[in-house]
């Protein structure tokens, strides 16, 4: 008879709406498979709160103590960005792996010295980019691989969200060195990890960006045209002053156009698949939509993750996967802070936008941005 495998021991660090609302239930319906066993945060209150609600024993308010008394197997980070590179750290030195929320790091420094902790064959540290683990995206990735629709010539991507001031009185929101950007960092860069987990490397950028209308020190809008390796062209915007709130990818290939519309989450009722005029094979065009029917979800990405820490494999958007949105996302920086075009291959160790997103001039970057005249030449 074989032995039951024990439960992955989860502890969680940071117990607000994002944890409560989203991690926990992702790690309840994970049935035997994790076990939630302690919290951290810097509430006494809110960690007993939730404990009882959760029925969850451990409860800290000093991440130390905790990793220490309860050596958990997977640490799930909630805080604000500002705290994620020194949690996830702790937890990598302690031997846990970790499930890390967006954005991963504040700037690539960052990304690099949390690499830094993990082991050759784990722990490792993942981020939350749940959008790459619906059914149709997993399709259209595997499509892509297998070269089905053609090359892919043109995209579109846009997080057009709306925020209101009220949004932005959470201390943190919106400041280079809580938050380290804009809707760039804590908005848009969940359609922008899909469109590169699907497209791969970019290899050029160019940006505008301003802050046009809320009081931050970081821009409220941002827009893009970026070169990919394989030569395909897209355009990116990320708004929050968008009162028809949608997010919205678009690929055109020689074959076909795949487009999904959604705000927080997809299935494939949100995915249209267009084909060319050219294309006359129905049975074909029947073929490229997915069988099943899984929605993006963290619960989608924590299956996934649970599968990698069984067989002790690297998990998906991690390393070199999980950082390309922020190596993209620096680049944007760069090119509308300096007005350049930036290739990718700019961003070294002795760049200033390699060590923050406001290329270490934050007061600078913050004045630049409320000019409006702040325009990449093309």
């Amino acid at each position: 008879m074989s032995q039951a495998v024990p439960p992955i021991r989860v502890a969680i660090v940071g117990t607000g709406g994002i944890a409560r609302g989203t991690h926990m239930p992702a790690l309840a319906a994970m049935g035997d498979r994790a076990r939630m066993v302690a919290l951290v945060d810097v509430s006494a209150e809110l960690v007993e709160r939730t404990g009882e609600e959760w029925s969850i024993p451990g409860r800290y308010t000093d991440l130390a103590d905790m990793l220490a008394a309860e050596s958990p197997d997977l640490v799930v980070v909630c805080t604000p960005p500002v705290a994620h590179k020194d949690a996830v750290i702790a937890a990598l030195d302690a031997g846990a792996w970790v499930w890390c929320e967006k954005p991963p790091a504040l700037s690539l420094e960052e990304y690099d010295e949390i690499a830094s902790h993990e082991g050759e064959r784990g722990p490792y540290a993942t981020y939350v980019f749940q959008h790459r683990f619906g059914s149709a995206a997993e399709r259209l990735r595997r499509h892509i691989s297998e070269g089905t629709l053609g090359h892919a010539r043109v995209g579109v991507c846009n997080t057009l969200w709306f925020r209101d001031p009220a949004y932005f009185a959470v201390p943190w929101r919106g400041r280079w060195s809580t938050e380290g950007g804009g809707p760039n960092m804590g908005h848009g860069i969940h359609q922008m990890d899909l469109l590169l987990s699907l497209l791969g490397n970019w290899s050029e950028v160019t940006a505008v960006m301003s802050t046009m209308a809320r009081e931050t020190e970081t821009e409220d809008v941002a827009l893009a045209v970026v070169r990919f390796e394989s030569g395909a062209l897209v355009s990116i915007t990320n708004s929050l002053l968008s009162p028809r709130e949608t997010s919205y990818l678009r690929f055109d290939f020689d074959d076909a156009t795949v487009e999904v519309e959604h705000l927080y989450g997809y299935d494939n009722s949100n995915w249209r698949w267009t084909s060319a005029p050219h294309v006359t094979d129905m049975a074909q065009v029947a073929a490229w939509e997915p069988e099943e029917n899984a929605a993006s979800s963290h619960q989608a990405q924590l299956a996934s993750l649970l599968d990698s820490y069984d067989r002790r494999e690297r998990p998906r958007a991690s390393g070199a996967d999980g950082r390309r949105a922020l190596e993209l996302i620096a680049g944007m920086y760069r090119s509308a802070l300096t007005r350049t075009t930036v290739q990718r291959s700019d961003l070294v160790p002795s760049d200033p936008f390699y060590g923050s997103m406001n290329g270490g001039d934050p007061a600078g970057a913050t004045r630049a941005l409320k000019e409006h005249g702040v325009v990449a030449h093309v």
